[in-house]
């Protein structure tokens, strides 16, 4: 079961282990934590260092009230697949915000939005933590500047929250929308277009 809310999600597995995964740069101001405590004249946006790493969400184990962390904080790792870290300057596959972790055979996929690049993106580890594997496009552009998503299997059958402008024609109000996707047998997940028109109101 997952439970989210923009920058973070809840995780509770099988085996009733609770996790939170969070982050997000810009706003969500990760990029003014990343010495360790919060920098108040900090970067508006990331490190300001295009070479680099880029920013990683964040996840830690919950405390069953799951309201205290149960552990030290700990970066997700996301790597390319020649096990590089993706840089700060990888606009449409580096992590922005809202990261989301679900599983699938084994497989654990941890997906976020590349802000203003305007794609959900995903990687796949075999652990929760990492290290993860981009894999590609999860979800192309939406109406609106930018997306943010959750995961759900119910029944037999994969479902895509997610959310775009359509009913307001304004990017900061938003509304709910869902489709369905599957997993290929190589554990890849076809990127998904649910806008086709052409005002995308970036």
């Amino acid at each position: 079961m997952l439970l989210s809310t923009r920058l973070l999600c809840f995780k509770v597995e099988a085996r009733g282990v609770k996790s939170n995964c969070f982050g997000g740069i810009w706003g969500g101001q990760l990029q003014r934590w990343e010495n360790g405590s919060y920098d108040k004249d900090g970067s508006l946006k990331d490190l300001g260092v295009p070479d680099n790493p880029a920013i990683l969400p964040r996840m830690a184990k919950l405390t069953d009230n799951m309201l205290e962390f149960a552990e030290e904080v700990k970066s997700i790792e996301i790597l390319d697949k020649s096990g590089k870290p993706i840089l700060t300057k990888d606009l449409e596959r580096r992590f922005f915000e809202a990261p989301w972790i679900h599983k699938h055979n084994g497989i654990y996929y941890l997906s976020y939005s590349t802000g203003d690049t305007h794609l959900l993106a995903y990687a796949t580890s075999d652990n929760p933590y990492g290290p993860f594997t981009y894999q590609g496009v999860l979800n192309e552009p939406v109406q609106g500047w930018t997306n943010h998503h959750s995961t759900i299997k119910v029944g037999n059958e994969w479902f895509l929250f997610y959310h775009d402008i359509e009913i307001s024609g304004k990017t900061h109000l938003r509304n709910v929308k869902f489709t369905t996707f599957k997993h290929n047998a190589d554990g890849t997940i076809d990127p998904m277009k649910t806008y086709f028109g052409t005002d995308w109101r970036f």
